[in-house]
């Protein structure tokens, strides 16, 4: 959809569009000796742009941490929850465009596209129990805390009369 149709056409507006129509492999531009990248990939931003773009709760429970999503019309099949690297919570999805050839959109006010969240979780949550419930477009993902380390019991050391 061109900027063009809701009054946006700014210089900042067709630089962020140029940035976004730039494939993954031509960040750097003619000047790009080496192959080395200069600039964002458009994977980069399209990411970036759906981490901020995607509102998130978190919350500290006795037992467990919870992780509050809204995602409005996604099919569990739509949402994907991983671990990576060993403690980061990855929370992504995407809605897509319903497309009906006899119809025309007249407005278009609700997001579509990626969403992700990413998350560093703590020392003490259990990387082995994290469980996602999806209920009425609200995606709830909870991480359970690790039990509390045991204190250490004083050694105590017989003392001998010699």
């Amino acid at each position: 959809m061109e900027a063009r149709m809701f009054g946006l056409e700014t210089p900042l507006m067709a630089a962020l569009q140029h940035l976004l129509d730039i494939p993954d492999g031509e960040a750097g531009g003619a000047g790009n000796a080496g192959g080395e990248k200069q600039g964002p990939t458009r994977a980069y931003v399209r990411d970036a742009r759906a981490m901020a773009a995607t509102p998130a709760d978190v919350k500290e429970l006795p037992g467990a941490y919870a992780f509050v999503v809204d995602v409005p019309g996604l099919a569990s099949g739509d949402i994907k929850v991983q671990v990576e690297d060993e403690r980061v919570l990855v929370i992504s999805g995407e809605r897509r465009r319903e497309e009906k050839e006899d119809a025309k959109y007249l407005r278009m006010e609700r997001r579509m596209g990626k969403l992700m969240r990413k998350f560093v979780l703590p020392e003490n949550a259990d990387m082995e129990k994290v469980s996602a419930v999806c209920r009425d477009g609200v995606l709830t993902v909870s991480v359970e805390k690790l039990p509390p380390p045991e204190p250490k019991k004083p050694k105590t050391i017989q003392v001998q009369v010699a």
